[in-house]
C-alpha cells in the first residue's frame, strides 16, 4: 500500500515540504512519483522515515543521519541502538526538568526574602542542557536552519553558552508569565514574543506566515516541545499561542 505525501506527513507530524527537501538530499526517496506529479510512500520508506526522526529527535544532523544510515545492515538492530539513545535522552530530560524546576524555587524563594539568589555551584544551573538541541527545532525549516548553523559555527563556547542561557531564561519568562494567568496574546507575553522574533530576523528576513509555522514545531517537533515541556506543561502550547496572536498582527 502506498500513501500519499500529504497523508505522510499527516501521519508523521513533518511538512510535505520536508519530505521533499529529504528527498532532494537522497534521504528519503518516494516510493513512486505518480502521473500526476505527486509523491508516494510505502511500508518501506515510512520505516525510514521513523528512524530519521528518531535520529533528529537525538540531535543528529541531516548529513550525519544520511551516514548512519547508509552504514545500517540490520534495520531491527538499528532500532534497538535507538531505543538506547531515546532512554538516555528520557534520563537527560528528566535531569533537565528538576533542574529548572529548582532554579524556579530557588528564584521565587529569593524575590520573597528580597534577597540575590545565591548560586553556590554554577554549573548546576546547566545540568541536562545541550545547547545543539534547540537548533533541532528549526529541522523543518532548512534555509533558516543553515543561517543558524553558520552564526552558530563562528561563535566562541563563551558565546554559546550565553546564548543558550539566555534562550533557557526566555523560556522560563514565559513560563512564569503563563503560570501568573496572563494570556498568550497578552501585551508583556507579545514582548517576549517580540524579542524571540528580533533575534531571528537578525540571522535572515522572516516573514508572519513562516514565524507562525515556527510557533507550531513548538509542539510538533518532538524534541522542542520535550524541552518545553520539562520546564512546564503546557508551556510548548503557549509559545505557539503566543507566536500565532503575534503573528496575526503582522504582515503576511
Amino acid at each position: 500500500m502506498d500513501w500519499p505525501i500529504a497523508e505522510v506527513a499527516r501521519m508523521s507530524g513533518v511538512t510535505a515540504r520536508t519530505l521533499r527537501h529529504y528527498d532532494e538530499i537522497d534521504l528519503l526517496a518516494p516510493a513512486r512519483i505518480g502521473a500526476n506529479g505527486h509523491r508516494y510512500y510505502g511500508e518501506g520508506q515510512l520505516l525510514l522515515l521513523q528512524q530519521i526522526l528518531v535520529l533528529r529527535a537525538l540531535g543528529l544532523g541531516l548529513e550525519v543521519i544520511g551516514r548512519v544510515l547508509a552504514e545500517q545492515i540490520d534495520e531491527v538492530e538499528a532500532l534497538r541502538g535507538h531505543r538506547l539513545r531515546l532512554i538516555a535522552e528520557r534520563d537527560r530530560l528528566d535531569t533537565l526538568a528538576a533542574t529548572v524546576s529548582r532554579t524556579i524555587a530557588e528564584l521565587k524563594q529569593s524575590r520573597k526574602d528580597g534577597i540575590p539568589m545565591a548560586i553556590n555551584r554554577p554549573e548546576n544551573l546547566f545540568d541536562g542542557i545541550q545547547p545543539e538541541q534547540y537548533q533541532d527545532s528549526l529541522r523543518d525549516f532548512p534555509e533558516h536552519a543553515e543561517q543558524v548553523a553558520q552564526r552558530v559555527a563562528g561563535m566562541s563556547p563563551q558565546d554559546i553558552e550565553s546564548g543558550q542561557r539566555e534562550r533557557t531564561a526566555q523560556m522560563i519568562r514565559l513560563a512564569e508569565l503563563m503560570a501568573e494567568g496572563h494570556p498568550a496574546d497578552a501585551g508583556p507575553v507579545q514582548t517576549e514574543i517580540d524579542g524571540q522574533y528580533q533575534a531571528l530576523i537578525a540571522l535572515r528576513p522572516v516573514s508572519a506566515d513562516e514565524y507562525r509555522e515556527i510557533g507550531r514545531s513548538c509542539v510538533d517537533n518532538p524534541a522542542w516541545r520535550a524541552a518545553y515541556e520539562a520546564i512546564a506543561p503546557g508551556l510548548a502550547a503557549f509559545q505557539r499561542d503566543a507566536i500565532d496572536a503575534y503573528a496575526a498582527d503582522r504582515p503576511a
